[in-house]
């Protein structure tokens, strides 16, 4: 055999090779979860009821528990890092983290440069009151007085639903709006649910719960691109928590509402 053609085969051949070991280590999170028996998992820690500190100083909440259930699943200890919005896909990308589990919505763009599972649990904008206010359907707001802030997603989303003679009572910001309900200015208030777990958490003994959805937006866990076999196997632990009320009582739990139905 002719020596170029030989050195030919055999760069070939290492070609080859170098993909397939690339290809391998492209998807060996999963691999290396099971060898080390380890998994980090990025949460929030400052985003109740999703993920905040305790009063015993340690991380807790819906997404808390939820990263700790895939560890369990995966037969993992769970290290939990903290992350927030603008470096949780960051750290994924580069391996400080294998999974983010933080109130991570799944959109076009994220869909280019990360993979999701199914969906774990609902996040939404919603209306809210004390336990006493029969609230059944946005009728209801009929005469009442509703806080929300000016210019907010809930402010847009309940000029369409209100009825005319409900008494909505804008404030320049969240705070302001959260306040006001938290002093009884207001019989309703239209916010985030994660707003509502602060409230709730600093005024216990107000009572507040869910009454109406206005919008809902699920959390997904997500996972590097390539990285197939953790997919498949976090879908899986996802599903069947689905599937034996799991996800329901963590909902119910942290956000005093049902899961609704989750997209896959």
């Amino acid at each position: 055999m002719p020596l170029t053609k030989r050195r030919l085969l055999v760069a070939l051949g290492l070609g080859a090779a170098l993909l397939s070991a690339a290809g391998a280590q492209a998807q060996d999170a999963l691999a290396e979860i099971t060898r080390t028996k380890v998994v980090k998992i990025g949460i929030p820690t400052d985003y109740p009821p999703y993920g905040f500190v305790g009063l015993d100083l340690q991380p807790m909440g819906l997404d808390v528990d939820m990263a700790n259930l895939i560890g369990a699943k995966l037969g993992a200890k769970v290290e939990l890092v903290p992350v927030v919005s603008a470096n949780r896909i960051p750290y994924l990308q580069t391996k400080k983290i294998d999974l983010i589990v933080s109130t991570l919505g799944k959109n076009e763009e994220r869909m280019k440069i990360i993979d999701f599972s199914a969906a774990y649990a609902p996040f939404y904008q919603g209306v809210f009151a004390l336990k006493s206010t029969s609230i059944k359907s946005f009728d209801d707001l009929a005469g009442k007085s509703v806080a929300v802030t000016r210019g907010a997603m809930e402010d847009e989303m309940l000029g369409k639903v209100a009825p005319a003679s409900a008494q909505i009572q804008r404030f320049e910001d969240q705070a302001a709006t959260t306040a006001a309900f938290a002093a009884g200015q207001t019989q309703v208030i239209a916010t985030s649910v994660s707003n509502i777990g602060v409230l709730s958490r600093k005024n216990p003994s107000l009572g507040v719960e869910y009454k109406l959805l206005l919008r809902d937006s699920p959390c997904f866990v997500g996972i590097a691109k390539g990285e197939d076999a953790l997919l498949a196997k976090v879908n899986a632990i996802v599903l069947a928590a689905k599937a034996d009320g799991t996800l329901e009582a963590l909902s119910q739990k942290w956000l005093k509402r049902g899961t609704g139905d989750l997209p896959l």
